[in-house]
């Protein structure tokens, strides 16, 4: 047996030295194709000497969607971005004593529709807890959330990733929704290092936001990111979120670990606030280089909550998690459990229809989603996967395609082309959203102007 060995090895030694003398980039090609694979196997395989070695990466993600409301979750104050500092505090806000929680109807709504576009089970009844934790931007000390009974479990977000040669191949992945809760926001904290003073808005305090609660169902950073992407194109669509990271209005914490297939999860740690898909895909994948790196250096992977620097495209260490907080949750004692009824039959006599949130009143204002618009474009006009994402991704383009087609009665590939090339390429030039430019605004004068003679 071991002579036999020894002689097939000798054979493919002569082999590789003779392809290697006639066909010098013979190698070359074998050794692309035996490492093809998709971008995060690529990227998350580590140079392991032994299959027993071979370690992936297990991500989970907490997504913080503020409501788009006027006002915030238990208070009358309006909502907005860029006021004077703490010019949108209640009195509420501010944790004043004698102050109440009175809910925000609209909030309630936006969780609801946003449950049902995730295909969740929304529960008829849920209830309000308090988590208690002590910042100087959460004047209560503590928050209010659903712990115990959310208002929407057991959901599915489906999303897709282009891969292949341009990235003309549809993948299509889900990742299952934990949960979805109602909680507030905190206010903000501002450090002034020059002064060695840190300063205190409260502008943010109370405003609503939803915490969807997705699976460890994903493996790298480019699944997560184009899951939250999905779900940002999904959330603007509903209305319920403008999902617009760079003003904080959605807000990514991603839990990583890594493991052996087949064996239990490895010790996580969290990478916290991350405001960007781009720097969410890198954040993930540098973690888990990191982690596979610490493991193979047999060290272990410490438990705890880590930042991710954008400049060096590094996690740095903020705080350890191996001893418990302990947040001492207790039920809110100021708000009886929040009841949506399924429809206008299931209403209690003498309750009034426009106090209450009915499932199927806000099922039937779903709009068409992203997924669908997408798949309808490729159907319909016979355009490339990749120029459906386009056309999705860019609030208000889908419209102004459609539109071009049926005032200039042009091919839509011709069209297509016109529309990602020339007039995506100028509106990423002058800093402008689809909505700005004035060729949107006037389909005329975007082909007498703009359109090349002879297409």
């Amino acid at each position: 047996m071991a002579a036999s060995t020894v002689a097939v090895s000798e054979l493919l030694h002569k082999m590789n030295t003779r392809m290697s003398v006639l066909y010098p980039k013979a190698s070359c090609v074998m050794g692309r194709i035996n490492t093809a694979g998709s971008r995060c196997e690529s990227q998350l395989r580590p140079r392991a000497k032994s299959v027993s070695q071979h370690l992936v990466g297990v991500v989970g993600l907490e997504v913080h969607a503020q409501i788009t409301s006027n006002t915030k979750l238990f208070s009358g104050s309006p909502v907005g971005f860029s006021a004077p500092p703490n010019s949108l505090v209640s009195p509420f806000d501010a944790s004043l004593p004698g102050t109440l929680p009175v809910l925000n109807k609209r909030c309630v709504e936006a969780a609801v529709m946003t449950g049902l576009a995730l295909n969740c089970t929304i529960n008829k009844k849920s209830l309000f807890d308090r988590k208690h934790y002590f910042y100087a931007d959460l004047p209560a000390g503590y928050q209010i959330t659903q712990l115990r009974r959310p208002i929407a479990v057991d959901g599915v977000l489906a999303y897709s990733l282009l891969e292949g040669k341009n990235r003309g191949q549809v993948i299509k992945k889900t990742v299952s929704i934990k949960q979805i809760q109602l909680e507030q926001d905190s206010g903000k904290s501002l450090h002034d290092d020059a002064r060695g003073q840190t300063l205190i808005d409260l502008n943010r305090a109370g405003v609503g936001l939803m915490e969807l609660v997705m699976e460890p169902d994903m493996s790298c950073g480019e699944e997560a990111a184009a899951a939250v992407r999905e779900l940002q194109l999904i959330l603007q669509a509903l209305g319920t979120c403008q999902g617009n990271m760079s003003e904080g209005q959605l807000r990514v914490d991603a839990n990583v670990s890594v493991h052996h297939p087949g064996e239990p999860l490895g010790i996580r740690t969290e990478v916290k606030n991350i405001n960007s898909v781009r720097y969410l895909a890198r954040a993930i994948d540098y973690e888990i280089q990191r982690q596979i790196k610490v493991l193979q250096r047999g060290g272990t992977v410490q438990n705890e909550t880590r930042a991710y620097d954008s400049k060096s495209g590094e996690t740095i260490p903020m705080r350890d998690k191996e001893g418990l907080q302990d947040y001492r949750f207790m039920p809110e004692p100021n708000l009886p459990p929040l009841i949506v009824y399924e429809d206008n039959a299931s209403l209690p006599a003498g309750v009034d229809a426009r106090q209450v949130v009915v499932v199927q009143e806000v099922k039937a204002g779903l709009p068409q989603l992203p997924g669908v618009i997408r798949d309808r474009l490729v159907q319909t006009h016979g355009i490339l996967p990749e120029h459906g994402f386009t056309l999705v991704n860019e609030d208000g383009l889908t419209e102004y395609f459609e539109a071009v087609l049926k005032g200039t009665k042009k091919e839509p590939r011709k069209v297509i082309g016109w529309v990602t090339n020339e007039l995506v390429g100028h509106l990423k030039q002058q800093d402008m959203s689809v909505s700005q430019s004035r060729y949107v605004h006037d389909v005329a004068f975007s082909f007498n102007e703009v359109w090349p003679a002879g297409l």
